[in-house]
């Protein structure tokens, strides 16, 4: 059996390591849980007022000094991405914290969630929805 490979799958971990985030370094690790701190209250604000639209949640992130970084930024590149989810109301967050270290976040109706993982090779801090 591969190691973790869902019910022994032939295979999974190579045609799934697309979805495996590289690892952090310690120092990483430890920025992206400080900055993981720094939002979680945000997010629990936000989802309490049931304000879990992307605008909403770039703006009052934009207030703890993270630069705007995405499509439709005016700013340029910088640390911060939040994105509409496709089909039901809410938002996912990305923090470039480090090279190697992010902090990813979601809001949505029914919960919000912050987490730290390592980049993913191909998406960076976002874990990619399907292969290629």
């Amino acid at each position: 059996m591969e190691p973790d490979s869902h019910d022994g799958a032939p295979h999974y971990r190579e045609n799934n390591g697309f979805k495996i985030p590289r690892d952090m370094s310690p120092a990483g690790e430890e920025a992206a849980r400080e900055e993981a701190a720094r939002i979680e209250p945000v997010l629990k604000r936000l989802w309490t007022a049931k304000a879990w639209d992307a605008e909403s949640v770039r703006a009052a992130l934009l207030k703890l000094g993270y630069r705007n970084e995405g499509p439709d930024s005016e700013q340029g590149r910088g640390t911060l991405f939040v994105q509409a989810h496709d089909r039901n109301p809410g938002a996912s967050v990305a923090i470039n914290v480090r090279h190697d270290a992010c902090v990813t976040a979601f809001v949505q109706t029914t919960n919000y969630q912050v987490k730290v993982n390592g980049r993913f090779l191909e998406t960076g801090c976002f874990e990619p929805r399907g292969g290629h």
